[in-house]
């Protein structure tokens, strides 16, 4: 029997293991790519990104896009994104004028001018992308289209902050074509709120999520962080509550990274009001409860949906997959990602823009890519890759297809992490069904320790990355 006929959120007896979570909390990757972004090398630049566009490598499949929006008219302490606080829009106009020039050029050089390259996959991440003005929204559309043509059927989604969005706005995002929704929420609690500089009601969210289906979206997203200061079980419980009233389709339920000496804002966030560990595996276990008895079903990582959403039917008939804005239900394909800090994927390259509004500008000006760094993946990166996101999305990888599609001998090329996983397999986070590996219900919260052990990167890694806890 495949593991995906098996219930895949099935109350905290099974999915939680607070034993196993002990043990295996450790910090590791998210793997919303492999090798994951803090491989990334500035000895790939900008030249060798473009001699990739100029390529015969560029899929020749319909595309995904992202776009980078980093403006704020406040910061939230918590937040790890790039970001830049203002409330001047002169600054997010200019912006919208540069991804133009940066779709203009990288349109270019791969040789189609003229022509409207097929997308089905578009997300707008931020910052705030609300921030914009219906104005700028209109001409960011307009200038997209320009360049790529949004393919009927497709996922074009965008993030929102509840507490800066009308009605109005979200009828205008659906006559620009989006037709998924994430709103953020993080914690209904006051204290909760005010700790981390995000008061936001639930009426209010309440309101956006419903304006959401009366103008047609096809679904709605909340997020949620738990770990954050001043959290506790019981106050947490309270927010999941009023998010199962809210009936979204999708959650994303991410545990709250707390490194400040990465993340500036953080350092206003007092270590001593973070829940203690045991208060956070309790938070976590109360929410797996109240969603499994919801009638959500766990996708992986942090994410639940309902069992009919296309997350879930993806996930059944094996079509799920991952990328940099986490599960989707789009066959893998090219990304191109514009403005400051984005990451993009193309063919056999990762590659990721500059980080300052004066580097990102300026290159352009000089008719230069903005890239930063990025990275070439080998052969072996590429199966790999392909592996772990099988691990992910699937919760299993048949060996023996594997080995077969890539022309090896699995037990001989992955002999030292066969090795490896004999310690997890004893500790029950993954069982072998002949020549399968399958992770059972109970190891799924931690499938991200199980996809470490392929990760040849971090294996032979001279120093220490800063991943976020596995759980």
């Amino acid at each position: 029997m495949s593991t995906l006929d098996l219930p895949v959120c099935n109350g905290s007896e099974t999915l939680f293991q607070p034993e196993l979570l002990k043990r295996f909390d450790i910090n590791g990757p998210r793997y919303t790519s492999y090798p994951t972004a803090d491989r990334f090398h500035q000895a790939f630049n900008a030249s060798h990104y473009a001699q990739v566009l100029k390529s015969d490598s560029v899929s020749s499949k319909p595309l995904s896009l992202y776009f980078h929006l980093p403006f704020c008219p406040n910061i939230c302490y918590y937040c790890g994104c790039n970001k830049i606080i203002t409330k001047d829009h002169g600054r997010s106009a200019k912006y919208i004028k540069y991804l133009a020039k940066e779709m203009a050029l990288v349109t270019e050089l791969m040789g189609m001018v003229g022509k409207k390259i097929p997308v089905t996959q578009l997300h707008w991440g931020g910052g705030t992308p609300t921030f914009l003005s219906h104005s700028e929204m209109r001409e960011l559309m307009h200038q997209t289209k320009e360049h790529f043509e949004l393919q009927e059927g497709g996922e074009y989604s965008i993030e929102i902050d509840p507490r800066r969005v009308t009605e109005a706005d979200i009828i205008l995002l659906a006559e620009l074509g989006f037709n998924r929704i994430s709103l953020g929420v993080q914690d209904f609690n006051l204290d909760v709120q005010q700790a981390v500089h995000r008061v936001q009601t639930f009426e209010e969210t309440q309101a956006v999520l419903d304006w959401s289906r009366q103008h047609g979206f096809e679904s709605a997203s909340v997020d949620l962080i738990y770990g954050l200061p001043k959290q506790t079980p019981e106050t947490f419980k309270d927010t999941v509550d009023a998010v199962i009233q809210m009936n979204p389709d999708r959650l994303s339920v991410y545990s709250y990274a707390h490194l400040p000496t990465v993340f500036k804002p953080q350092r206003r966030i007092s270590e001593s009001d973070l829940p203690v560990a045991a208060d956070k595996l309790e938070i976590l276990a109360n929410t797996i409860d109240q969603l499994d008895g919801a009638g959500y079903v766990f996708i992986g990582m942090d994410h639940f949906s309902k069992p009919n959403d296309e997350l879930a039917m993806a996930q059944k008939n094996g079509r799920l997959h991952r990328n940099f804005q986490g599960y989707s239900t789009q066959a893998e394909c090219d990304l191109l990602a514009f403005g400051i800090s984005s990451i993009g994927k193309v063919a056999n390259i990762y590659t990721q823009n500059v980080r300052t509004l004066d580097e990102y500008y300026d290159l352009l000006d000089q008719k230069q890519l903005p890239t930063l760094r990025g990275l070439e993946l080998n052969a072996d990166d590429l199966m790999r890759r392909e592996l772990i996101g099988e691990l992910m999305c699937q919760f299993e990888l048949d060996t023996v297809s594997f080995a077969k599609n890539h022309t090896i001998n699995f037990e001989t090329y992955f002999a030292a992490e066969i090795e490896e996983l004999k310690g997890l397999e004893e500790a029950g986070l993954l069982v072998w069904q002949n020549k399968k590996i399958v992770i059972p219900t109970k190891g799924r919260l931690l499938v991200r320790r199980v996809a470490m052990t392929f990760d040849r990167h971090l294996r032979d890694s001279k120093t220490e990355a800063k991943y976020s806890k596995v759980v």
